[in-house]
């Protein structure tokens, strides 16, 4: 009985301490977050912030990357995109690190990498989840306190929707073309969906999906994405596995 319960627990921790793989799906939108070292900043200023989105510029366009909304904060990165291939998402990152990070050590005289470990992804379904995530990746510096509307944080695609600026770093999914016939329709339908905001539960949602690497959608969405990969799409349901009744 001991040594079951010994193989058991291995196994648990096993299980545990085993990194899943990545996630990456070519043609379907995923969100994406990568943050720096703990007392590290991303960018100390304005010279910074423009070096980082022309490094994001060339990563988009030498990956083959559509990037639908983003988010540049002091300490971290937002981005919700659509990679054209499987390793898409890691070749983006590494772009931006190999161009950006280089930078910013001969301009601040330091040395190192800035990213604290792997970037965390989910692969959405884009149909329940697409514009909600773009509201997520856009009130991000509301969040944290670095502004009081969404529109007023200059280093994000929020003024580019609500069409106050074109942002060349952006490709408009389909669905945000759905909110209306004309751009100053799509403007004001989305200026509603920031106004609005997301409930705290389906930000909580969106969040421990980005933060855990589980596909966000229903279970159709989920059935479709498990003919193309045998990686885990959700988390298991806790407890025993639930028997079959004897059948009569």
């Amino acid at each position: 009985m001991r040594l079951a319960f010994a193989h058991t627990l291995i196994e648990a921790l096993t299980t545990h301490m085993a990194r899943l793989a990545r996630l990456c799906l070519p043609g379907l939108p995923h969100l994406l977050v990568q943050r720096v070292h703990d007392a590290h900043l991303l960018v100390r200023d304005d010279a910074d912030r423009e070096a980082f989105l022309a490094a994001l510029r060339t990563a988009l366009a030498n990956t083959r990357t559509q990037l639908h909304a983003y988010s540049l904060l002091d300490d971290v990165f937002l981005l919700l995109a659509t990679p054209s291939a499987e390793s898409g998402l890691s070749e983006l990152v590494q772009a931006i690190g190999r161009q950006y990070v280089a930078g910013y050590n001969r301009r601040h005289q330091r040395s190192g990498g800035l990213w604290a470990g792997r970037f965390r992804a989910t692969v959405i379904d884009p149909a329940r989840y697409l514009l909600d995530a773009m509201v997520f990746v856009e009130t991000h510096p509301l969040r944290t306190g670095l502004a009081q509307r969404a529109q007023d944080w200059r280093w994000s695609s929020c003024s580019h929707h609500l069409g106050n600026r074109t942002d060349p770093l952006v490709a408009d999914h389909a669905l945000f073309w759905q909110l209306g016939n004309t751009p100053f329709d799509r403007q004001i339908a989305y200026a509603r969906l920031l106004e609005h905001a997301l409930p705290t539960a389906r930000r909580s949602e969106i969040d421990a999906a980005l933060q855990r690497g589980w596909a966000l959608g229903g279970a159709d969405f989920l059935a479709r994405l498990g003919e193309q990969t045998d990686r885990p799409l959700a988390p298991r349901p806790r407890g025993r596995p639930r028997k079959d009744a004897p059948r009569l």
